[in-house]
């Protein structure tokens, strides 16, 4: 048997069989009891009802992935990537817009399988605990817009892969590295003016407390911005959320609509004082340093892999092809980025402390950031005693009694507090 074909179905089995583990250690790891930091937060009923949202969404996430699991199996084992390819090659083009045609039925036909999944994860799931806030025209709108996205961003780029592999020889893996990675600080820059008003509206914060002591604190710490917007979350979710977005000068605070109505400014400026602290922390830019690096190190061992006859045999391919090579060798990456995902978690848990301690340090006010913690738990349903295992697999956050126990431990009773 073809010993690429061994190792792919190795790999596509070993995450499968680590990703049910963790979910089964996660579901047991569930207590009944209310953690007495939660007290007067929780009720029996709605701890009751967290629980059954993370059993559900669990049992939902095994169902879907054992299905996308079995069903990347059998269309390995059975050549189905041959069959598309067959069909690509069927119009007569050249390479490049032949492995755009490869790609985009790859892509569309995954759409379309997991369209059903999606469907009931929004208008099922998600409505049988009160967050699905979305219309049927906005979940469609949806999909047209991310896969015009997808045309106008990814074609392009993914055509200049293709022509920097066939005609630049050896040095083509630096050159798509300079490409891809000057796509993704032009994303930065221009995500938060042009991509993301297509999904939601942001109108400017309006006047009052919360806006007078954001900026406030904002010049307090010479953070420079281009203003405090607030986005309209609850058109998809009732869940909760703040973000910062863009770079320099043309930084954004993002106050999701459901947050404001749920919290009070203390809170909420906590929030952002907690956001801020990730870009003074330089979070922001590292997390950007190590994208670019490591997508510089994998366009190195791809370049390693194209045209591998053996690769190509293990997918029962008639023809080699550059596109071909790119997508097996996303396979055989797995491993890697597993572990890649391991390491940016671990670090983005680290981080979090970091921006919680930043609140403390600048704002003072640790009962606010951890009442914020709580109700953000509270109301997005967050499981409050996850298992440490599935914490190092999947979560880029410490979980919220861990981050409260650190908050406490860096604000000592009677220290100073801002007061709006």
């Amino acid at each position: 048997m073809n010993i690429y074909l061994v190792i792919i179905l190795a790999i596509l089995a070993g995450r499968y069989i680590v990703e049910i583990v963790a979910d089964y250690l996660n579901i047991k790891a569930i207590r009944t009891e209310i953690p007495p930091e939660f007290s007067g937060y929780l009720d029996t009923d709605k701890y009751a009802k967290s629980q059954n949202y993370l059993k559900d969404n669990t049992l939902f996430g095994v169902f879907s992935d054992t299905f996308d699991t079995f069903t990347t199996i059998l269309f390995v084992v059975y050549g189905g990537f041959n069959y598309v390819d067959q069909l690509a090659r069927y119009f007569g083009y050249g390479s490049i817009v032949t492995g755009l045609l490869f790609a985009g039925i790859l892509m569309l036909a995954t759409r379309v399988i997991n369209l059903p999944f999606s469907i009931y994860e929004t208008f099922v799931l998600e409505a049988k605990y009160g967050f699905n806030k979305t219309t049927i025209k906005t979940f469609v709108l949806d999909i047209i817009k991310s896969l015009i996205l997808l045309v106008i961003i990814g074609t392009p780029l993914f055509a200049a892969i293709l022509w920097l592999f066939e005609d630049t020889g050896s040095m083509a893996w630096i050159y798509c590295w300079l490409t891809i990675s000057i796509v993704q600080i032009l994303m930065i820059f221009i995500a938060p003016y042009v991509i993301m008003p297509l999904f939601n509206k942001f109108t400017p914060l309006e006047d009052g407390e919360l806006k007078s002591a954001i900026e406030a604190y904002a010049r307090a710490q010479h953070f420079k911005m281009k203003g405090i917007f607030k986005m309209d979350g609850s058109k998809r979710s009732a869940k909760t959320n703040a973000f910062f977005t863009g770079f320099g000068k043309s930084r954004r605070i993002v106050l999701f609509d459901t947050l404001i109505e749920k919290h009070t400014p203390q809170e909420l400026l906590a929030v952002v004082a907690h956001e801020m602290g990730h870009y003074k922390k330089r979070h922001i830019l590292k997390a950007i340093s190590r994208s670019i690096t490591l997508t510089g190190a994998t366009l190195f061992l791809m370049s390693l892999f194209i045209g591998n006859r053996e690769l190509f045999a293990a997918f029962k391919m008639e023809n080699i092809s550059i596109y071909g090579s790119l997508f097996f060798f996303g396979f055989l990456y797995s491993p890697i980025a597993m572990i890649v995902s391991l390491i940016e978690n671990a670090i983005s848990r680290k981080h979090e402390y970091e921006a919680d301690a930043y609140v403390i340090q600048t704002c003072g006010n640790a009962d606010a950031m951890i009442s914020a913690l709580k109700k953000l738990s509270v109301d997005n349903l967050s499981n409050l005693t996850p298992h440490p295992f599935k914490v190092v697999m999947e979560y880029g956050h410490p979980p919220i009694l861990q981050r409260i126990e650190a908050i406490k431990r860096l604000s000592p009773p009677g220290a100073v507090e801002i007061i709006l």
